[in-house]
This record gives C-alpha cells, structure tokens and sequence, in this order.
C-alpha cells in the first residue's frame, strides 16, 4: 500500500471557492519517500489577507508561478494508485478535487486523516494541531503554514502513527472512500461551452427568464464554481439554470458597469445582494467657521454630495490617509484628530499648520482643490480608454460634465474624438450613485490604457 502525503495552501475566501497557492506531495511507500513534487500554484484569485500574514505567500510572489492546469499532470501521476493522507484530510482532498473539477476530470481517492488517527491512537494529546502535535512528539517542523514544511512534517507524523498502530486499525476504520456530489450532465455541457474571457454571464431557466447575473474574469472558471459550490442559493440555481449567455468585455471595469446595469434593469431572482447599494462610506468637504475646507469620511448617505465612494470605512479612512499625505494636507482638517492643538503632521513637518493657523485658509484651500480636481470628475469631460474584446479593438467610457454616459467598443482605425463617431459608438447607460462608485473605485485601484480630456469643442455631448 502507497501513500501520497500532502499539504495545500490556499488563498482563503468562500467556500468551494478557495484557489491553490502552494502544493507539496510525498510518495510514500510505507518505509520511505520515494517521489516528492512541491510547488507555487498562480490561484488566479487575490490571496486574503489574513492568509498573506498567515504563510507569507503573496500575491506577487505566485504572478509567474504555474497555474493548476500546468501542474495538473504531475499531480495525477504522483499520487496514481494512492490512498491521500493529509493533516485535515476533507479539506485538503476537497480543494483538489474541485480543482480537477474546474478542468473536467475525475479526481476521487480514498483519504486517510492524520487528525482523526492521532486521536485514536493517542487519546490524552493536549493538542491536534499540526504544529502543536508534532513538537509535542518531538518531531521538527520548519516553514510552518508552507506546504513543503507542512506535508513533510505529516510524513514524520505518520511514520509514528504507522509504528503505534499495532491492531493495525488505520485500514480497516480511517481509509474513507469519500462520496463524491458528480456534476449533473447538463451543467458539464454548459461549463464547457463557456468562454474563458472576461464578461458578464446571464443564467436563465428553461422559459428564459435570467435567474442571475454575474462577472468574472474567466467566465467558465467562475461557472463551475456556481456549479461545484453547495451552499443554499448555489444549489438552487443549478436546479433552475438550463442555458447561460454571456457578453465578453474586453476588460473588468465595462464588466463591473455592465453587471451593475443589468442587474438593476432585469431584478434576477437570485441577485438580492447586489440589488443592494455597493458601498458603505463617502468622502465629503464643507467649508468651517475659519474659511478651512476639511474634508471627512462618514457612511454613505444619498442626501449629500460625495466627492468619491467606498466599499467600506475601513477603505475610506486608508485612502484619506494617502490623500493627507500626498497633497500635504493636514490631519486635524481630514477629521483624523480630534484636537485643538497642531495635528502629528505638523510636528513631523508634513502639514503646513493649518490646524493652528499658521497656514493661511486660501493657501490651504488651494491644495483641496488641486485634490479636488485630481480625485472627483464632478466636472470633468473624459475618454477612459482600456483593452476591448480582442487586440483591434478598444473599449472607451465617456464622462461628460461629471456624468457618466456609457460605454462603448471601438476599433483602432477609429477617430473617437470625433463627437458625431462618439455617440454612434457608446451605448447609454444610467448615471447611478452605483456606477460613479464603480468608476472612482475602479481608477483609483487599476491603470487603463489612458484618459483623454475632451476640449471645449465636445461640450456638447
């Protein structure tokens, strides 16, 4: 009997949706190691957080690592004819699994949990964490939370757990051949007739109603995880789902602004959460009793004029923060210190003094509206330029007096300033609370290919 011990990484997040950052698998034999694979894995996915402080894997380190799909063959091949052992095997054997299932192939073996045998086989352990158990036993473990570190303390692990089980139990009650939910023919048929590009996808149900709207930067890497996930709403829609369309939009913001569009036009049944407002909290300014444009951060609120959204106030005090820092702004003015005496700017020399009046208010007012330019297109009359749905082509958003207008695909030979080609070519959109949060969101955090600022010729567009 042979023994693929291994150790998974993954970048956190919901359930079944989870990618792979760093695998390591050992062959065991019963006596000896004899293969061993380890890798970085590209999730295609942001890494959490918490996940980030946890292992040290970041998201820049996986930008040239091999995705699943590369390593995929190897995988199979090394763990051929092996029961998986794994630290917390359901996880470990989940998060493969449903990767093989991304890419159609039937991954199912039987696993055996270290966990659960530790626990038998040693009763009275303080512990059954993988790093407390270890060192408890006396066994060294190095890079904890990587997956060569990990896996290869497994291996010592079960080595020991081998030598204790003297009424050789493992085989008979902890080899578990795990039940496996196989994906309905119909919804095989609709993933792999799904584009890998970036759009918006449309699920409908057999009178071809939509039932859902979404996003995604692979469309059929997003449909199967619809369809492998087993939450409530996840399984609703597979009952209900018989065909999927989809638009490609070349790149993500037409795609955010084409969902938010949609799903307000077309109320899918299953689309409540984004039905909903897509951010929390808004940067405001107002003029105080010295002439001082302070500016402040407080919940969204649909009564006042906002100079910009954000998804949440934790976003909103970090943003602020590198406003104050970069337009050398003061701290107290941005509602930072609730003080009458000069701001902690002021003492590292990075504020002016406009808390304690040394800095004049038009002086100071000066640099709020250099921010203010720079940050709202309240007034603004710009192209945003990005990729299109294939290398001719571009994509352009049109803002005219600080109103968003829509959007629009264009090819290269095209003269899109031309205002007559311009409105031939955008298709309308409606200026939302949802889409402006969209558009400042979305230019704040990425690059696009570039903006052109309209003259004053085009004003009347």
């Amino acid at each position: 009997m042979e023994y693929a011990i291994l150790d998974i990484e993954t970048t956190g997040g919901k359930y079944n949706e989870e990618g792979i950052t760093e695998i390591a698998i050992y062959r065991f034999d019963g006596d000896k190691v004899v293969d061993q694979f380890a890798s970085l894995v590209n999730p295609e996915i942001p890494i959490q957080p918490f996940v980030v402080k946890l292992t040290g894997i970041n998201n820049g380190m996986l930008k040239n690592a091999p995705k699943f799909h590369e390593v995929a063959k190897r995988i199979i091949e090394i763990t051929e004819g092996t029961i998986l052992v794994a630290h917390n095997a359901q996880f470990d054997n989940r998060i493969l699994t449903t990767e093989f299932d991304r890419l159609g192939y039937n991954f199912d073996k039987e696993t055996l949990c270290t966990v659960e045998v530790a626990q038998q086989l040693m009763p009275d352990m303080p512990s059954y964490s993988l790093g407390k158990l270890v060192r408890a036993l006396g066994i060294p473990i190095t890079n904890r939370h990587r997956a060569q570190g990990d896996a290869l303390a497994t291996v010592e692990l079960f080595k020991l757990l081998l030598l204790k089980d003297f009424k050789k139990q493992m085989a008979q009650h902890f080899i578990k051949k795990n039940p496996r939910r196989h994906l309905d023919s119909k919804l095989i048929t609709l993933i792999k007739a799904a584009p890998t590009a970036i759009g918006v996808y449309y699920m409908h149900r057999e009178d071809g109603t939509i039932i859902y709207i979404g996003k995604s930067k692979n469309i059929q890497k997003r449909l199967t995880q619809h369809f492998t996930n087993d939450n409530r709403k996840s399984k609703a829609i597979q009952l209900e789902v018989t065909a999927v369309t989809y638009e490609k939009t070349g790149n993500e913001l037409i795609a955010l602004l084409k969902e938010s569009e949609d799903i307000k036009q077309l109320n899918p049944k299953y689309n409540r959460a984004l039905r909903k407002r897509t951010f929390n909290a808004q940067l405001i300014s107002f003029t105080d009793a010295s002439g001082y444009i302070n500016l402040k951060i407080e919940k969204a609120d649909a009564r006042k004029k906002a100079i910009t959204t954000f998804s949440n106030l934790q976003a909103a005090k970090a943003n602020l923060e590198n406003i104050i820092g970069k337009y050398a702004l003061c701290q107290r003015l941005g509602g930072f210190q609730d003080t009458k005496k000069a701001c902690f700017s002021y003492g590292i020399k990075e504020c002016a003094g406009a808390c304690i009046g040394e800095e004049t208010p038009e002086a100071y007012n000066e640099k709020v509206k250099i921010f203010l330019k720079d940050y709202s297109y309240q007034n603004q009359h710009m192209l945003v330029i990005d990729k299109g749905r294939n290398p001719e082509e571009r994509s352009v958003v049109l803002i005219a007096h600080g109103v968003y207008k829509g959007f629009g695909f264009y090819t290269l030979n095209h003269q899109i300033t031309n205002p007559e080609i311009l409105k031939s070519i955008i298709s309308p959109m409606h200026n939302n609370r949802d889409a402006q949060h969209i558009l400042q969101s979305y230019l704040r955090k990425n690059k696009v290919i570039k903006i052109i600022n309209l003259d004053v010729e085009h004003q009347s567009l």
